[in-house]
């Protein structure tokens, strides 16, 4: 199981809260520590003069304070057993997360917040985290709550894939849930139907790979004519977790894996983890 610490950033916001009790559970699935880190920072357009500045700044420093103090309070109420540590972090939000990746097994973020994590509304600091930190990012949205005991990932490429499918099988079986593999295409040429077989024994040796080494966890696999963005989107309706790939930040950017994380980001229903490594 993981040693380094589920790390989660709050602000106070409900929906930072939302995603504190979503790490809280993974920690202790994970059997490891939770961190609850805040980082203050003055509120866009919010110029204080240089009398008033430390006076400000003060200000908001002590609420994040209180707000790392009633996110720890609130996941020690739901895991008793959980070791929880709260850490007050300075610097710009996206790269101080980022950066605070190195010493997690995993970050989870609210999909927006408030005060300091005003930024995190998609497109800024949990988009940006999500797609550079050196490890799994969870962006959990407001149903977090729903037990669908199925895990469903997007496999761009079955040979390239690896690193995704296996947090995904890691996590169906942490949660004893079912798991779905999907790969969606979207051309239509002469010859796809032939070409959509070969991707489908592709996607049957890449599952049954993990399979083998998850033998408890019920995995199938789907191939179809979709956007992947839409279908993933779709998918998180009914799933636990969606789990999306890609590159680590020495390699290009597959064509299309960056529109299709942000899409799901987007409009997904429920958490959505990114992981890094294809």
């Amino acid at each position: 199981m993981a040693t380094k610490p589920v790390i989660a950033g709050t602000d106070g916001s409900q929906e930072s809260l939302r995603a504190v009790e979503w790490a809280a559970r993974e920690a202790m699935l994970r059997r490891t520590s939770l961190r609850i880190v805040a980082i203050p920072v003055l509120p866009p357009r919010m110029t204080p003069s240089p009398a008033t500045r430390d006076t400000v700044a003060g200000m908001v420093e002590h609420s994040m304070t209180r707000a790392l103090a009633a996110a720890a309070q609130q996941a020690a109420a739901l895991e008793p057993e959980l070791a929880i540590q709260t850490q007050l972090l300075a610097g710009a939000p996206a790269e101080v997360l980022v950066g605070a990746g190195r010493d997690a097994s995993m970050l989870v973020l609210g999909s927006r917040g408030a005060g300091g994590f005003s930024a995190m509304i998609l497109g800024s600091v949990s988009r940006y985290v999500a797609t550079h930190a050196p490890v799994p990012v969870v962006v959990a949205r407001e149903e977090t709550m729903a037990a669908h005991r199925e895990v469903v990932v997007g496999v761009r490429d079955p040979a390239q894939s690896g690193a995704a499918l296996a947090f995904a099988f890691e996590e169906a079986s942490l949660r004893k849930a079912r798991l779905l593999a999907v790969h969606a295409y979207t051309w239509s040429v002469p010859g796809h139907v032939e070409a959509a077989e070969e991707e489908n024994r592709r996607m049957e040796s890449a599952v049954t790979t993990w399979r083998e080494k998850f033998p408890e966890v019920e995995a199938r696999w789907e191939v179809v004519h979709a956007h992947p963005g839409r279908i993933l989107s779709g998918s998180s309706a009914r799933a636990d977790l969606v789990v999306l790939g890609r590159h680590a930040l020495s390699q290009p950017p597959a064509s299309g894996v960056g529109s299709v994380t942000h899409a799901v980001l987007s409009h997904a229903h429920g958490p959505v983890a990114s992981v890094p490594g294809g």
